[in-house]
């Protein structure tokens, strides 16, 4: 199972970003990740990246589809090169409606119909696509580039039918190995073709967990509540952010992230808590 890593950029300069990216392909870290909030543009810095360091494999968890275009994301994702994972989301509402001003209230219909105009366009074809949420008429011509693999950051059961019918699987948020054992794999399964569960999974090599799992309850107590996230939680039989963090020991850590692969996990996205080093050191070691 391949651990890659989520690189925050938030609050880094482009150059503390590129030294945190080339120390972690140093540990032996064969991917990053890298999500969009309001900073730095996630498919513009793995352009950039594909070039700076050529040996490792790239992905988004997630590009918002909602404020991008299929056209122009179809173009962006060919732009990176042909070792870029394309995850995207339709994020929440109190962010589609609060920040970007859009309609939020048929979010499975509209990544149907983004997935159904996006997806022939990475593969080169021509699209006249006229849906209820969106319209999309055109070809994106990049010569030389292949068509990345999709994945929807599919949580509930009408997504993650999604998912299967029309992408290569699902990026996972706060789900823990029961929900991947018991909810996420047999759902994909039953429902179509996109199998692979890519697990984001937050790591604290550390000597005091119960400070770090503290730690993310307060870095992401609004998060607990939105609704997509609430279910996952429910799911896992948790009630805060914080109790899905793998958090101890080198040893402890480790046999935690194989529980992942027993449960059907692909990969995990690693998003590291305290002694970053530490942890990236451990990460380096457990990858294959």
């Amino acid at each position: 199972m391949r651990i890659g890593l989520f690189v925050e950029d938030m609050g880094k300069t482009i150059e503390e970003y590129f030294a945190e990216v080339k120390a972690a392909a140093q540990a032996g870290i064969r991917a990053v990740w890298l999500g969009e909030r309001l900073s730095w543009d996630p498919l513009t810095l793995l352009a950039i990246t594909s070039r700076e360091v050529p040996d490792i494999a790239l992905g988004t968890a997630v590009v918002r589809t909602y404020p991008h275009h299929p056209l122009a994301l179809a173009a962006q994702a060919l732009t990176v090169g042909n070792r870029l994972v394309l995850g995207l989301g339709p994020s929440h509402q109190p962010l589609i409606e609060g920040q970007y001003g859009y309609d939020y209230t048929k979010p499975v219909r509209h990544m149907r119909e983004y997935l159904t105009a996006l997806i022939p366009l990475l593969h080169g074809e021509s699209v006249d696509y006229q849906g209820e949420t969106l319209k999309a008429h055109g070809q994106i011509t990049a010569p030389g580039s292949q068509p990345p693999p999709v994945l929807i950051s599919a949580l509930g059961p009408q997504m993650l039918k999604l998912a299967a019918e029309l992408t290569d699987g699902t990026i996972t948020v706060w789900a823990g190995p029961k929900t991947i054992g018991d909810y996420f794999v047999p759902t994909l399964q039953k429902a179509g073709k996109g199998t692979k569960v890519v697990a984001i999974v937050t790591v604290s090599v550390t000597d005091d967990p119960d400070a770090a799992r503290e730690s993310l309850n307060q870095t992401y107590a609004p998060a607990r509540d939105l609704p997509s996230y609430r279910r996952v939680l429910d799911r896992e039989g948790v009630d805060n952010i914080g109790d899905t963090v793998i958090a101890g020991s080198e040893e402890q850590v480790a046999q935690e992230l194989q529980r992942y692969r027993d449960a059907g996990a692909t990969e995990i996205i690693a998003v590291t808590v305290g002694d970053h080093q530490r942890a990236i050191n451990l990460l380096g070691e457990l990858t294959s």
